[in-house]
């Protein structure tokens, strides 16, 4: 934290000035449009950029309301949270994707679970599709429709594991014991979860969901395409779903 912004911090937190709290409103709208843009990759084509920056606004706000900043927690984290979690619950009150894409995305969580307990392991691609009788440009656009009718559901458990960390350090700072207890389990499923993926697909969502890269740049990480580490996403997705039942 640079040293005005520190001042800016110091000031605030005496005097609550709205001119002060426009200005780390300022100076912290990178960070709204960071996480706008992450979620826009999915989205974009049903939720526009701009409305998810206005529902990342509100989130900044709020976090700029409550951050202590003598606590032993970076604003950018506890921001972060917040930003992210105004955005999902705007997007989740919308309710914008259709029964029909739910079902499809249910019916292909289904077969991978149908397909890899006959398997005894992760299914292929290559074996989905042969298992679902369908081409493979018709798997990827099913896998595409689904992971965006599983993000927000997702999104929100990897919010809950994120807050479970935060708590950790300050049990006060987000809530009761009682939901700090029911993050604690959420981190401790999703972890369990994870660790039942692939090699691939556990260092995509690691990648991706807590060291915060793009999947531009996890495609230059692992040398395969962008298209790929999308496909490999939405199956990693759709597993994750399965195995938390969410």
């Amino acid at each position: 934290m640079g040293k005005e912004v520190e001042n800016m911090w110091k000031e605030y937190s005496l005097t609550k000035s709205p001119e002060i709290k426009d200005k780390l409103i300022i100076h912290y709208a990178p960070l709204v449009k960071y996480i706008a843009g992450r979620l826009n990759m999915y989205l974009g084509e049903n939720v526009e950029y701009d409305d998810l920056i206005s529902y990342g606004v509100f989130g900044l706000i709020d976090a700029i309301d409550k951050f202590d900043p003598d606590r032993e927690v970076k604003f950018e984290t506890y921001a972060s949270l917040r930003i992210r979690g105004s955005i999902i619950d705007h997007i989740r009150k919308m309710d914008w994707v259709p029964r029909s894409l739910r079902k499809q995305e249910k019916d292909l969580r289904e077969a991978y679970t149908e397909l890899e307990n006959t398997l005894g392991r992760p299914a292929t691609d290559e074996e989905m599709i042969n298992h679902l009788g369908i081409s493979p440009e018709e798997f990827h656009k099913i896998s595409k429709d689904a992971n965006i009718a599983s993000l927000t559901s997702l999104e929100y458990h990897m919010e809950q594991g994120r807050n479970a960390e935060i708590s950790d350090t300050n049990p006060n700072q987000l809530g009761s014991p009682e939901a700090h207890m029911e993050e604690l389990e959420t981190e401790r499923m999703l972890a369990a979860a994870i660790g039942q993926l692939t090699d691939r697909e556990r260092k995509i969502i690691t990648l991706y969901y807590y060291e915060e890269l793009t999947l531009k740049e996890i495609s230059a990480i692992m040398g395969v395409s962008e298209s790929r580490i999308s496909q490999i996403h939405t199956k990693a997705i759709s597993r994750l779903k399965e195995k938390m039942d969410i």
